[in-house]
């Protein structure tokens, strides 16, 4: 048993760390101002919106949080009994990951690329890096984002593949970012939605089937030794009774 609870939580301390690096591909995507990645498009416009006073002032972090929250709601619509009560677990990584973006949206907040190879670079690391991310994620096993949990769903509903279900579902994302800039601003806000938007969507998923075959050192992290796990329990405990228990 504890050697089950300590795999656990190894495991999704990984996660973590695949989480940041996601967030960290997501923030330097907005930086570009070339447009940003698919999940943020929306969040990015409420916070502009926010800052105009024309919507709560979140972060976008926190519009995040109530984004995947729909996500899991339509879920739940979706699949009715079928749902399964451990994919609740998708609005926890949710949070954490809009938590997390907001620590990289302040990490990276003096990167303010001001031409267009910057920016160019910046878009295409950005999207890297949220790749690699991606990468770790999915070798980690836990429950899936919500963003990638809602196509799920309604492939098991609808019988379509998975791989179209996910364009249709990116795309309608991104039309709903487009509509709110006219609600809000009366304009397409390109650098939410722009070209750099349009290369996330085609990029990220090519490079995250090139990155997949090349993660046997995340199995390896993932079964870590024995030796390892007595040393993370022997720490544990040490810290247990340090602090007076």
């Amino acid at each position: 048993m504890k050697e089950k609870v300590i795999g656990f939580v190894w495991q999704h301390l990984l996660l973590l760390v695949s989480l940041f690096v996601m967030t960290l591909g997501v923030a330097l995507c907005v930086r570009s101002a070339l447009g940003s990645s698919v999940i943020s498009t929306i969040p990015f416009v409420m916070t502009l919106a926010g800052a105009a006073g024309e919507a709560p002032a979140w972060t976008i972090g926190e519009y995040t949080y109530v984004m995947n929250g729909v996500l899991v709601a339509l879920q739940i619509l979706l699949l009715r009994r079928k749902f399964q009560a451990v994919q609740l677990f998708q609005l926890v990584i949710g949070f954490v990951f809009g938590f997390l973006l907001d620590i990289n949206m302040s990490l990276t907040a003096a990167f303010v690329p001001e031409t267009l190879p910057w920016q160019m670079l910046a878009q295409a690391g950005g999207c890297t890096v949220l790749a690699a991310g991606i990468a770790m994620e999915l070798r980690c096993g836990s429950v899936t984002m919500p963003g990638e949990g809602l196509p799920v769903a309604i492939s098991r509903v609808s019988g379509m593949p998975f791989a179209r279900v996910k364009i249709y579902v990116d795309v309608t994302l991104v039309v709903i970012a487009v509509a709110l800039g006219y609600v809000y601003f009366g304009a397409w806000l390109f650098n939410v939605v722009g070209t750099g938007t349009l290369f996330a969507m085609i990029y990220v998923g090519m490079a995250v089937r090139y990155l997949q075959p090349h993660m046997g050192w995340m199995d390896r992290l993932l079964c870590y030794r024995p030796g390892f796990r007595r040393y993370i329990y022997g720490l544990a405990r040490y810290i247990y009774r340090r602090a007076g228990h």
